[in-house]
């Protein structure tokens, strides 16, 4: 039987997933509470290792996508989602979810992709994005922002919490 943290952490996925679809954002009033309330939470119910379980969980869960934010490949309302979901649910079923989510979202943009036409000018950027990385400045080729695609991923971050406690609880 799921517990309140495990209903309290899809309450936030679903209104995340439907503020994200409708506005393009997912605001600080719906990811910062859990940031605070879960460690709490936790350390009072489970004691210091509950505590330390969720704190890790907001330090991990936020590293990687840390770092696609200050490369600006993600937004900062996905950050705080992910640490939340990190706060309430751990390090390792917050990574879990998190890993799913992306998987979710890259087939979707894919789909995506193909129905628009896109997918051969995508894969090109990609290379090109990726060939960057590695050559001198002079040779790097300039990507036009108008050509790059965006996936809104509050959805996929939904269904990934969704599927994934939905299988855990199934096997429990």
């Amino acid at each position: 039987m799921p517990s309140i943290p495990q209903y309290s952490l899809l309450v936030v996925c679903a209104v995340a997933a439907f503020t994200d679809w409708r506005t393009g954002q997912i605001p600080n009033w719906l990811t910062l509470p859990p940031l605070v309330i879960a460690p709490i939470y936790f350390g009072l119910t489970e004691g210091a290792w509950g505590l330390a379980r969720s704190l890790l969980g907001i330090l991990i869960c936020s590293l990687v996508p840390l770092f696609l934010f200050w490369r600006q490949a993600m937004g900062g309302g996905d950050v705080k989602l992910l640490a939340a979901i990190g706060a309430m649910s751990g390090y390792m079923l917050g990574l879990e979810i998190q890993l799913f989510a992306c998987g979710l979202a890259a087939f979707y943009a894919l789909l995506c992709l193909c129905w628009e036409g896109k997918l051969l000018r995508t894969l090109r950027n990609i290379a090109c994005i990726a060939a960057n990385t590695v050559l001198p400045r002079s040779k790097r080729t300039v990507i036009n922002p108008e050509l790059m695609t965006s996936v809104r991923f509050g959805g996929a971050i939904f269904c990934a919490a969704v599927i994934h406690l939905g299988v855990r609880t199934l096997a429990a």
